[in-house]
């Protein structure tokens, strides 16, 4: 049965504010996934070290890899990648939307890879959106309309996946879980999933949505030693049939 997980590295700094890029990808590693969605990676950053984050997690998963940079500074990169051990695809990447002139805070983007599972082609969609609400409804508004989970090429199955910054409670979850199923309230198995802060996990920002025709046997939120401290998430982990 395959396995995805969404994890917020927070450019691999942990908890105890380490840089180390090898304890995430250890983390991702024990956890034996085939298909991996990160947010916050640093590429070519002076404050991290120069090292291009996505790449050599990548590599030290024996993965392909596909990045999407929704920062750019001359040649540093900040933004989100999805890795994965199957045949694969770039679909799409690009900006979500931001705040007018002047308003805006980080920028975010989103990420869209086809990946061939055992023959049937998943649509897989990474997505860290911002956080300030009105700037998080706009970007939730643009994931479910023609640009993304509503254009033309986006086939079932399909995977939404990312931090999303917000809760169930809210308008962005609403507005996303109109189009697609929270991978939660799916799953055969629940354990606890809650993922921030990682040191003592409460709030259930980042999430999993899925088709009606991916069935979601179990999801976790692993709260161990290595993952308590390797960033400030925790990684949100579903196994998964087609």
């Amino acid at each position: 049965m395959p396995r995805i997980l969404t994890y917020n590295v927070h450019r691999c700094v942990g908890g105890d504010r380490r840089l180390d890029v090898g304890r995430v990808a250890g983390v991702i590693a024990a956890l034996e996934p085939e298909i991996v969605a990160l947010q916050e990676l640093d590429v070519g950053r002076a404050r991290t070290g120069g090292v291009d984050q996505a790449h050599e997690i990548a590599r030290r998963l024996d993965m392909a890899c596909h990045f999407n940079a929704a920062l750019r500074v001359e040649e540093e990169q900040y933004g989100d990648a999805i890795l994965t051990s199957y045949p694969e695809r770039l679909v799409k990447a690009g900006p979500l939307p931001a705040l007018e002139r002047g308003l805006a805070l980080e920028p975010r983007g989103a990420l869209w890879v086809a990946i061939d599972v055992d023959g049937i082609e998943l649509q897989v969609l990474n997505a860290h959106l911002g956080l300030v609400p009105r700037e998080q409804r706009r970007q939730a508004a643009a994931l479910a309309g023609p640009e993304w989970l509503g254009h033309t090429d986006r086939a079932s199955p399909a995977i939404l996946l990312g931090d999303f910054n917000a809760t169930a409670g809210s308008i962005v979850y609403r507005t996303l879980a109109g189009k697609l199923f929270d991978a939660r309230r799916r799953a055969e198995h629940r354990r606890p999933n809650a993922t921030f802060p990682s040191a003592f996990p409460l709030l259930r920002i980042d999430h999993v949505f899925v088709t009606a025709d991916v069935r979601v046997s179990a999801i976790h939120a692993p709260y161990e030693p290595a993952t308590r401290v390797a960033s400030d998430h925790l990684p949100l982990v579903v196994d998964f049939a087609l």
